[in-house]
């Protein structure tokens, strides 16, 4: 979408300035300041990586479309030299390599409580507020307080000596002169 000439002919059609490429009918500075300045739509999400922060998206023209895209995704895409036609291509090309296979594979595992953390989708639909803890929900998920029993023997209780408040004692009688 950019009209190129062999010397400084074209006027910008927003600044004025006479410039060899045009971008939109803009020239480079224009474009970038019209491209950081238009708004992300409420509910977007990144095309890559379903990035929902407002703050992290921008609108990015790829092959003729504008798709939001993080700040981390967009960064990367204008690093590569040929971009992927499809979102599922461009997805492959910045998926992480680190989510896809297990590196610690024969090596020990010296965490205190090993387990595995990459199980399943880590980008969920956001929870609603108490969704865990709702009472019309079918499915409250609260803590059975009544199988808990905790038993004390004497020799587990010990005795702590506690502060007092007592009445500011009377002020001693005044010395007699001598």
């Amino acid at each position: 979408m950019s009209v190129e000439v062999e010397r400084a002919t074209v006027a910008c059609g927003t600044c004025g300035a006479q410039v060899i490429e045009l971008r939109r009918g803009r020239c480079w500075g224009c474009y970038t300041r019209w491209v950081e300045s238009r708004p992300v739509g409420r509910g977007a999400s990144c095309t890559v990586c379903f990035e929902k922060r407002r703050d992290q998206l921008k609108l990015v023209e790829l092959h003729g479309r504008t798709m939001p895209l993080c700040h981390g995704c967009g960064a990367r895409i204008a690093r590569m030299d040929d971009i992927p036609e499809s979102i599922e291509a461009l997805r492959g090309a910045l998926r992480r390599d680190r989510r896809l296979a297990d590196k610690r594979t024969g090596k020990l595992d010296h965490r205190i409580f090993p387990r595995e953390r990459r199980v399943g989708e880590r980008r969920t639909p956001p929870r609603t507020a108490f969704s865990d803890t709702d009472p019309g929900r079918e499915n409250t998920m609260l803590a059975d307080m009544e199988e808990i029993i905790v038993e004390l023997q004497t020799a587990d209780m010990e005795e702590v000596e506690q502060t007092q408040v007592r009445d500011q004692a009377a002020s001693p009688p005044p010395l007699p002169p001598s």
